[in-house]
């Protein structure tokens, strides 16, 4: 151990009696704890609802989504499914229609997103199957008019498994309004009813057979895109990017997190903030740190100049108050570490904050733990209090070692 750092060392831990600047040390010690603990606990529960999120969206939506850039026939996809079901990272690739339709009940008339897929194929790129509640996935049933709804929306249509319901297809609308033409109207028999944990998909989402979807939207044999489930959801910008060079702007390809990304910007923009303002904790102990190392060096002005009188240098007397400086913010650092990993253990594990059941679709405040946060938060508070150690450091340094003994 350099004699610079055993000198802060003794200058943290060899006072005699507590006096000012040392009581001030410990408020720093104590503050740093506090701040990275907060930081830790709060960055914990944006990663658990963000995990969330991400699980509930992924579970509905797929991994890729291709979309050509005018819409085509189903024929125009075939390179891309060839070339998709080929690949070892793609667990299942399916053809989809979508449009917006008007649902039409007794009780309700709701527009709502109308989407169509292969029965056999909608496991394969979606979780919607696994949310079934009530009845199945069977299109085929109703003579391959079947219609599968969210549990919301069944809910306010008044509809159960066996129902039949119309819906209004918006296709041609503008024929309509100029008198010239009809509504396409199809009747859909309910063959189930999923539940998806988000409310949007509950209440203003639908599914029917690929056939029905293109005949209510009157596409002929065209299609919207063409979905895929990968293998890995981190696969998503690599494979991605692999469709963009084997196809270039033939196709417009979107992962989940672009069909998402007004969400996730704002959910990224206020972790950033949060990390930003709890930051100010740490930020405040380090100024108590200034304070207190500035009044240690009034205090150790003695001390100092015999220091610089036996040799040593500016810069050793420099790194003897920054080591102070970086002892306090890594005993806070490790403190706060511990303290607020205690907290995110006991809330994953015996949900110290419960949420209401009847109101949350999680019993308690969801929390996670990234590696990536742990290290940001502990440099950030060792950084601050090193910053904060300079001002004082520098002091000292300019001491003259002949006025500080002078007296003595």
């Amino acid at each position: 151990m350099s004699f610079e750092r055993l000198i802060a060392l003794r200058y943290l831990r060899s006072r005699r009696q507590i006096g000012m600047v040392t009581l001030i040390s410990i408020i720093s010690i104590v503050g740093v704890t506090v701040g990275v603990a907060a930081l830790i606990v709060v960055l914990s529960v944006f990663n658990g609802f963000s995990g969330l999120v991400t699980t509930i969206l992924i579970n509905f939506d797929p991994h890729l989504r291709v979309e050509a850039v005018t819409q085509s026939e189903l024929s125009a996809y075939q390179d891309l499914l060839a070339f998709s079901s080929s690949g070892d990272e793609v667990g299942g690739v399916a053809p989809f229609v979508s449009g917006k339709a008007v649902v039409v009940s007794r009780n309700l008339n709701r527009v709502i997103n109308i989407k169509g897929i292969e029965s056999n194929k909608i496991a394969s790129v979606s979780g919607v199957q696994e949310s079934i509640v009530l009845g199945s996935m069977n299109f085929d049933e109703g003579g391959g008019n079947g219609i599968v709804l969210g549990m919301t929306l069944a809910d306010r249509l008044g509809a159960v498994v066996g129902d039949t319901i119309a819906v209004v297809s918006l296709a041609g609308s503008e024929t309509l309004l100029l008198q010239l033409g009809q509504p396409l109207i199809r009747r859909f028999h309910v063959s189930g009813i999923f539940e998806s944990s988000n409310r949007d998909y509950d209440s203003y989402y639908a599914f029917v057979g690929l056939r029905p979807a293109q005949a209510l939207f009157g596409m002929g044999e065209r299609v919207n895109g063409v979905e895929l489930r990968l293998r890995s959801l981190d696969d998503a910008d690599s494979f991605k990017a692999t469709l963009e060079r084997r196809f270039g702007s033939a196709f417009r390809v979107l992962t989940w997190y672009d069909l998402h990304r007004d969400l996730y910007t704002v959910m990224k923009m206020e972790r950033w903030m949060a990390f930003l303002i709890l930051c100010l904790i740490i930020g405040v102990a380090s100024f108590n740190l200034l304070g207190s190392l500035t009044m240690a060096v009034i205090e150790k002005r003695r001390e100092i100049g015999i220091l610089k009188s036996m040799g040593a240098t500016n810069r050793n007397i420099i790194r003897i108050f920054l080591f102070e400086g970086v002892f306090v913010g890594l005993i806070g650092a490790v403190a706060g570490l511990i303290l607020g990993l205690g907290v995110v253990v006991l809330q994953d594990q015996y949900h110290l904050f419960p949420l209401d059941p009847t109101v949350y679709i999680i019993p308690a405040i969801p929390v996670e733990v990234h590696g990536i946060d742990l290290l940001v938060t502990v440099v950030t508070a060792i950084g601050l209090c090193s910053f904060a150690a300079l001002y004082p450091a520098r002091r000292a340094a300019q001491l003259d070692p002949v006025e500080a003994i002078r007296w003595e």
